[in-house]
């Protein structure tokens, strides 16, 4: 399980290497125009228009980087399956159809059950949930029906072109299974935030930790619809951004229920991102501090946390489940010490700074404060527990691993050293690899050490190594394998293979897929 949740957190680093262009585009053109988003300038609308149509679209996005991801093999195929799937849901659930199965009037529906109705327009091209649920789909249809073979006079159909409409179908069963579900998943959170409003302080930051926690679903907008809209009438951000006066009570102020994610959103995730930088191993740190100042500034500037929290909400669970009680404990702070804020887009500097204008402000300057001590929080807790728990992330290889690796590496300068100094040497080892013959002669041998096409179930590549599992590790023959003239050889699991290359993996992997037939 752990292997498949990193393999689907891999899968999602591509989607989330676009999100910070997209969220700085939103964010400035917000900033030229905060309260006609596009309407008063020109400039504005292209930028707004330019960021949203990634942002807005988020769906569709991991449909096809999750499908082309966690399939076996990184196939355009799959990533064709992974959309289809997503179409197929995302018109199989919404208000429309769902009206037409029914045999309801869609505007009847609407006025006599809007909650309901709600839940339903959820799901539309923006929605992450639907979209890794659609990878998924896509990516399992890939490896189990990418080489079958149907009968003669359907033979067009065989082998890949099989696969989207295999999607299509595990997407149908999937939607009839949520067209009863969903609305029950909707409704049972919109209770639990109409329970929590009248918690006061204590249950803001309950909502605050719910939210977090709930974003890998993409449930956490039934949460919001709750306290953020008019859906029971809490209305926080209308009334902040209109200065409703009237609205304030003795437990209740507009902000209260946005002010404390501006902490964590300026301040606490880029310092975990500072953190998850620096542990990254070194031949990664240039790539990982790439990608994590990208997120941070995003994260920052605009307050879109996407392309931070799903680099680690897979891989390292444990550190999300943190993020989301620190977030949780910063919404408490924030209502309890009367620190009121909100936004019209997110809570980064832009929103800040817009709602230091606005008469409904109060105590800003201990968002701040807040801010600097979540900074510090953050690093030094996520810095602290991926040494402690050994915590795979981003770039990251964790030291069992690089300990079990380094027990079965050989180096070609030295023979048998401590565990230590092995570590050490494989970092080297991998960065410095050469391949001495032609990668096709390479491939070939490692083939066959590995038992041949046959004995090969998957195979991937990561910045120096084939990653390769088979169906069984009796066949595998090291000495043959190590003989092709590879840095290393390394089993992390019962049929787990990896083989270190050195730079030229990707030469290599093409040709092994070549003889592979796949």
């Amino acid at each position: 399980m752990k292997e498949k949740l990193q393999r689907l957190g891999q899968s999602l680093m591509q989607p989330v290497a676009v999100m910070p262009l997209a969220a700085l585009l939103l964010g400035l053109g917000y900033l030229i125009d905060p309260d006609g988003w596009g309407a008063s300038s020109p400039i504005a609308a292209f930028l707004i228009s330019a960021g949203g149509a990634i942002l807005d679209n988020l769906g569709i996005l991991f449909a096809v980087g999750v499908a082309f991801g966690i399939a076996k093999e990184n196939h355009g195929a799959s990533a064709l399956a992974g959309l289809v799937a997503f179409l197929t849901l995302s018109k199989m659930l919404s208000p429309a159809t769902v009206a037409q199965l029914r045999s309801l009037d869609l505007e009847a529906w609407q006025a006599a059950d809007p909650f309901q109705f709600s839940a339903f327009s959820k799901i539309g091209n923006g929605n992450v949930l639907i979209g890794i649920l659609s990878g998924i789909l896509g990516g399992k249809a890939y490896d189990r029906f990418h080489e079958t073979r149907l009968p003669d006079f359907l033979a067009f159909f065989s082998g890949r072109r099989l696969v989207p409409i295999i999607a299509s179908v595990y997407a149908l069963i999937c939607s009839l299974i949520l067209m009863f579900l969903w609305p029950v998943i909707y409704s049972a959170l919109a209770s639990f935030g109409e329970f929590l409003l009248g918690l006061g302080a204590a249950g803001a930051g309950i909502y605050g930790f719910a939210n977090r926690l709930l974003i890998p679903t993409g449930l956490h907008h039934a949460l919001n619809q709750v306290f953020w809209f008019d859906l029971v009438g809490v209305n926080d951000i209308p009334n902040f951004l209109n200065n409703a006066q009237d609205t304030i009570t003795a437990t209740y102020h507009p902000g209260m229920y946005q002010a404390g994610f501006f902490p964590i959103m300026m301040f606490g995730l880029p310092g975990a991102a500072l953190a998850m930088a620096q542990r990254a191993d070194e031949k990664n740190k240039k790539t990982i501090k790439a990608l994590m100042i990208a997120g941070a500034l995003a994260s920052f500037l605009t307050g879109v946390t996407e392309p931070l929290e799903f680099a680690f909400m897979f891989a390292a669970p444990q550190l999300y489940f943190v993020h989301a009680v620190l977030t949780g404990i910063s919404v408490f702070l924030a209502a309890k010490l009367q620190a009121f804020a909100g936004f019209g887009f997110s809570a980064g500097l832009i929103d800040f700074f817009l709602s230091s204008q606005n008469p409904m402000r109060n105590n800003m300057l201990i968002l701040i404060i807040m801010g600097l001590v979540f900074f510090a929080i953050y690093y030094l807790i996520f810095r602290s527990l991926i040494d402690a728990w050994d915590i795979a992330t981003p770039g990251r290889t964790p030291k069992s691993q690089k300990t079990n690796d380094s027990r079965v590496i050989e180096t070609e300068d030295q023979g048998r050293v401590s565990t230590a100094d092995k570590s050490e040497a494989e970092e080297r080892r991998e960065q410095q690899a050469t391949v001495s013959g032609s990668y096709a002669d390479t491939a070939r041998e490692i083939l066959e050490g590995l038992g041949g096409p046959e004995n090969v179930d998957t195979s991937s590549y990561c910045t120096t190594r084939l990653r390769l599992t088979v169906n069984d590790p009796a066949k595998v023959d090291e000495e043959k394998i190590k003989a092709a003239g590879v840095a290393g050889l390394i089993k992390p699991g019962p049929k787990a293979v990896q083989v270190i290359i050195g730079p030229q993996v990707q030469a290599v992997h093409d040709e092994f897929v070549k003889l592979l037939g796949k």
